[in-house]
């Protein structure tokens, strides 16, 4: 996440509360806010939060396109209760805070230098993608395998369904990353932790199993101290290897900025599913980047729908729901947005830096489809007599896909 809402956090409010009194508040499409202009529809005299109305211009004064009563599209981390452990702290974004959101939940973690998330496994499949830092991941495979891999900023991993697996922060300061589960109903207190499977067998069958005396188990440590914890920071790779076991034949990791991007005039496009990280069969990702003023083009998702994670800058995102239905809505780092399966949309960079986010999907391949390019695609005379445009509109359609368009 960007240093501006995670590191500057406090800073950042004191200013913004400030520029707020001083009537400073970002007017949209020449609109002013309530309470300091009067908009279409009159003013809001009443009760009312001004850092919450500029933090969403779309939801004040929406585009006259927008129409019907689609749901909530956008929910924020920060707004997301934090459970905090010795080694660091996490918080979830699930259908319990985000109610279209069926098909991903999202959990935001941080793991101090040496903190552990202990071993454990899930029903659900785990993509993750590193924001900050780096980590250490361990995962044990069905064939008795041991993976063990190092990971920093724009690397992912992925444990299937039932893998155990664990994550710990290394030098000099931790780390930071988003986990994504297949599954929007997906809550971190139904993990499967080893300290509460132990703390639910009987000492005598632990004896039995280990080969060692009851007496070893007269303790035990308590499950809510072990969930995040605080622990040494491991040595290098080579030191903690596993002798004689066979290392995992399954890479779980994935360096996703190392790849090669899909370069457009408006930014950048990067695309992870099964295709180049076979291990990743339920989870698809795409890493957009827009620059000032680019959009990321007209186009929906005919495989399924789209979580979104905003990773730095802010942006604008319209839905086509069909049936009359149209909403907008507006994001900034640190926010998650949901499209749900096949609606058309579009994003545009609002802001002045780049605008960067992750677009999730429950399935084992990315896929889009363009309206410039379909339309491209489609007869002239048909297109034509559908829009009644003129000949300057279908002269530049393009059948050449261009997910992000600049501001020309």
């Amino acid at each position: 996440m960007s240093k501006l809402s995670r590191r500057n956090f406090i800073t950042y409010a004191a200013g913004g509360t400030v520029a707020l009194a001083a009537g400073q508040i970002h007017a949209h499409d020449s609109i002013s806010f309530w309470p300091s202009g009067t908009p279409s529809g009159g003013r809001d005299p009443g009760p009312h939060d001004p850092i919450r109305e500029a933090e969403n211009p779309d939801i004040i004064n929406p585009p006259i396109t927008d129409s019907g009563t689609l749901p909530n599209l956008r929910y924020s981390f920060s707004d997301a209760h934090v459970r905090k452990g010795s080694g660091g702290w996490t918080r979830q974004v699930t259908q319990r805070e985000l109610g279209i959101a069926t098909t991903i939940a999202g959990v935001n973690m941080r793991l101090n230098a040496g903190g552990i998330r202990e071993l454990h496994w899930h029903k659900e499949g785990e993509w993750a993608y590193m924001t900050f830092g780096k980590a250490r991941v361990t995962a044990f495979d069905t064939e008795g395998g041991w993976f063990m891999d190092d990971v920093q900023i724009g690397h992912l991993w992925y444990f299937p369904p039932g893998i155990p697996h664990s994550i710990q922060g290394l030098g000099p300061d931790g780390c930071e990353f988003l986990l994504a589960f297949d599954d929007g109903n997906f809550d971190e207190d139904s993990t499967f932790l080893l300290s509460d499977w132990f703390k639910h067998i009987p000492s005598d069958i632990l004896a039995k199993n280990f080969s060692i005396p009851v007496s070893a188990f007269a303790v035990l440590p308590s499950p809510q101290e072990e969930y995040i914890f605080a622990g040494r920071v491991p040595g290098s790779l080579a030191s903690e290897a596993i002798q004689g076991a066979p290392k995992s034949k399954m890479i779980f990791t994935h360096h996703m900025l190392a790849q090669a991007p899909i370069k457009a005039p408006g930014g950048t496009v990067r695309i992870t599913d099964s295709s180049n990280f076979p291990v990743s069969k339920t989870i698809a990702a795409a890493l957009v980047k827009i620059m000032p003023g680019g959009l990321r083009e007209l186009h929906w998702h005919p495989n399924n729908d789209e979580w979104q994670y905003y990773l730095e800058g802010e942006g604008r995102m319209g839905v086509f729901a069909s049936s009359g239905q149209a909403r907008t809505f507006d994001y900034r780092a640190g926010d998650v947005g949901y499209v749900p399966f096949a609606m058309g949309h579009y994003i545009e960079n609002t802001g002045k830096t780049p605008l960067s986010f992750l677009e999730l999907f429950k399935s084992n391949y990315y896929a889009d489809i363009s309206l410039n390019q379909w339309l491209a695609g489609t007869p002239r005379n048909l297109v034509t007599q559908h829009l009644e445009l003129d000949e300057q509109f279908i002269t530049a359609l393009s059948l050449k896909k261009n997910p992000v368009i600049n501001s020309q």
